[in-house]
């Protein structure tokens, strides 16, 4: 297999209204905190979703101003090549890498070339600003 689904995310304007919902649904429990960066969710409105032996970890966020969607994240080993080669292929950079300058840990947006939004996570090399 390449590389594997890491990371989903449940984001809109009201995330506390979002938690309840899917924890009631499916009997998700969050530890509410930070997202990476405030681009994806507002401070202190993230419930990361734990994963189990056979699921994916998660979160569930956002705030006012950050729009409605579900996205999911792939595990990568350079997100800033991810999204340079997603851009080669014809998708668009949405975001990222973030937090800018690289890093052990790190995220990025694109939109496929039928306009879908996907992620990938995991370190970059990055140096500030490049391709945003």
């Amino acid at each position: 297999m390449g590389s594997p689904v890491v990371h989903f995310e449940v984001i809109g304007e009201d995330p506390a209204t979002l938690r309840n919902y899917y924890g009631a649904l499916f009997g998700w429990e969050y530890q509410v905190g930070d997202a990476t960066t405030q681009k994806v969710s507002a401070p202190g409105e993230y419930g990361f979703v734990e994963a189990g032996a056979d699921a994916i970890a998660g979160g569930v966020g956002g705030g006012p101003g950050h729009g409605r969607r579900v996205l999911f994240y792939v595990g990568v080993a350079d997100v800033e090549a991810a999204l340079r080669e997603a851009e080669r292929l014809g998708g668009t950079r949405r975001m990222g890498p973030e937090p800018e300058g690289g890093g052990d840990f790190a995220v990025g947006h694109f939109t496929d070339p039928e306009g879908n939004l996907v992620g990938v996570a995991g370190p970059s090399s990055a140096a500030g600003g490049e391709g945003r």
